[in-house]
């Protein structure tokens, strides 16, 4: 089994990488892909995904 990593981009997103399973607080479990990244802003559309909308507004 390979290592999950978690990348903290500079001001943008978590970027996961490896096979996780990413559950919501009710144990719903959502669909992913081997990489995805993760909103740290609070104003992505598609929560808790990032959708690109932290550029120019999030440091």
């Amino acid at each position: 089994m390979s290592k999950v990593q978690i990348k903290v981009n500079d001001n943008g997103s978590y970027r996961v990488t490896g096979d996780v399973e990413l559950v919501d607080a009710e144990g719903n479990v959502f669909e992913t892909k081997p990489s995805f990244s993760l909103c740290r802003c609070g104003l992505s559309n598609k929560k808790p995904f990032c959708d690109g909308s932290h550029k120019g507004n999030f440091e």
